[in-house]
């Protein structure tokens, strides 16, 4: 069979555009996004960090908004691409606002949303239901090739279970139920959770911004 006429031609998808996290949930998310928001956006002009087998960079800032920069600069710096970095996380009302920067590595180790939600269950095993308010909070940053900082902000308020529920997400999505919800954000389907994450919220405010770098 004969191939379509400079089928054999085209050439791949370059990668416009570095997500700066070693974290498949989010790269997905912001796919998502991106392909519904930002006209001629192809699979493939996105990458992650892990992806380019960049190292992991320290998170030393002490504001969501600190690290997201940190790790975005880090990442245009590497690669000359468009670089987006998030950093998010949980905030506990009757914790001040606790596990918050410190959200992935609440129980001492990086990324161990097991041994996480387990603590966090602990800490608030004797609180009742109308004291279990919490928020999660997203700061979104990019850092373009023409030197361009942007940083938009998201957040999702809700309250967190006694036990967990549900199975997709990640984090303490099982924990958490969103208001206006009866539903864990881990019980939600990814378009719902989408729609009023804080990711999603902070995600679709760059989506905007990388539309117009990308022309």
């Amino acid at each position: 069979m004969t191939a379509p006429a400079g089928a054999a031609h085209d050439a791949p998808v370059q990668p416009r555009v570095i997500l700066a996290t070693h974290n498949q949930g989010k790269l997905v998310e912001l796919e998502r996004i991106l392909a519904r928001r930002v006209p001629g956006f192809a699979p493939g002009m996105l990458v992650s960090a892990a992806g380019l087998e960049l190292p992991d960079v320290v998170e030393d800032q002490v504001t969501f908004a600190g690290n997201a920069l940190l790790k975005a600069r880090a990442a245009h710096a590497a690669t000359g691409l468009i670089a987006v970095a998030d950093d998010s996380g949980l905030a506990v009302d009757v914790l001040n606002g606790c596990p918050g920067i410190f959200s992935a590595r609440w129980s001492g180790r990086h990324g161990d949303d097991e041994a996480n939600n387990d603590l966090l269950l602990a800490q608030l095993g004797d609180i009742a239901p109308e004291h279990r308010g919490a928020r999660f909070v997203c700061a979104a940053a990019l850092v373009a090739p023409d030197g361009q900082e942007i940083v938009e902000h998201g957040e999702m308020t809700g309250r967190l279970l006694t036990s967990r529920r549900g199975t997709g997400g990640f984090g303490y999505d099982p924990l958490f139920v969103p208001d206006g919800e009866s539903r864990t954000s881990a019980e939600l389907s990814a378009a719902e959770k989408d729609a009023i994450s804080h990711r999603g919220t902070a995600f679709r405010a760059l989506a905007a911004h990388i539309g117009a770098l990308l022309g």
